[in-house]
């Protein structure tokens, strides 16, 4: 009822809807890209093809081919499955670790708070792609790979989040009548307090998701993605680089579906705001 409840708010706010749109569009070509991509992603065609080239064998290069005769489309709409399964999956565990953090350290407070703090501040101390490169390049270059990196970079910044708004709702009733009747520290933190920081938290989520659709973007664009033959978005403007002047349009439409779908997170999470400005 209460996720019913917030998308009839968000169908008041068109900047929101309009994030959602783009959102879906991606999920759906995620979903069925075995039926809507023409073409093959890894079948090697006629290279270098120009936008809107038949082929010989039947069909239309609708967005063209790479330097191997791939068609770029199909390529696009196979990378959706990448991005938004690592993207969500990097968020959520890295929300998972970084709430732990917050919520122990703006609770418990003490030496808990202490040296959570100061690993946060380690953490966040080093520039974030130097940590990405840092770790990817450490631990191998994959998907899973990809996801340890992005929690390990993102998770102290949740965590400092999750501690201020902590700190805050310790002190209320509600909090106050879970210790008085004795339940575990865990259930405070979890029952009581958790719920009612999720507004932040949600608004954050959805940032968060564009900043890492970019991060694996760029993870791609220096070879650290995933290992090709894999279609990657970020991997596809890295091997289009060299031949970008005489052929934009290798590079163009996959940079376009990277900043479509960061702008549809960044829409939704403005159309969360208003409504979370509204409540």
């Amino acid at each position: 009822m209460r996720a019913l409840k917030s998308f009839a708010l968000l169908r008041e706010s068109w900047v929101g809807m309009a994030g959602v749109f783009i959102v879906a569009f991606w999920i759906v070509m995620a979903i069925f890209a075995p039926w809507i991509a023409p073409f093959d992603p890894l079948e090697l065609m006629q290279p270098f093809a120009k936008p809107g080239v038949e082929w010989k064998g039947g069909g239309t290069f609708w967005l063209g081919t790479d330097s191997l005769g791939r068609d770029i489309l199909s390529r696009i709409i196979w990378g959706s499955r990448t991005v938004l399964i690592y993207a969500p999956l990097a968020t959520i565990c890295a929300y998972t670790v970084g709430i732990m953090m917050g919520l122990v350290a703006g609770y418990r407070l003490g030496w808990w708070d202490t040296i959570l703090s100061r690993i946060s501040d380690i953490v966040l101390s080093f520039p974030v792609l130097v940590l990405y490169v840092i770790v990817i390049a450490t631990i191998g270059a994959s998907g899973i790979n990809i996801v340890i990196a992005i929690t390990f970079a993102s998770a102290p910044g949740i965590m400092r989040i999750v501690r201020g708004l902590t700190l805050d709702l310790r002190n209320r009733d509600y909090v106050a009548a879970a210790q008085t009747r004795g339940e575990s520290d865990w259930f405070i933190m979890l029952v009581e307090i958790l719920p009612n920081a999720r507004g932040p938290l949600i608004v954050d989520a959805c940032l968060r998701l564009g900043y890492v659709v970019i991060t694996i973007g760029i993870l791609g664009f220096l070879g650290l993605g995933l290992p090709p033959p894999d279609p990657d978005w970020g991997g596809m403007v890295n091997e289009s680089r060299s031949l970008a002047m005489a052929f934009p349009h290798m590079a163009v439409f996959p940079c376009i579906a990277i900043s479509s779908l960061i702008l549809g997170f960044n829409l939704l999470a403005d159309g969360l705001r208003e409504i979370s400005l509204r409540d």
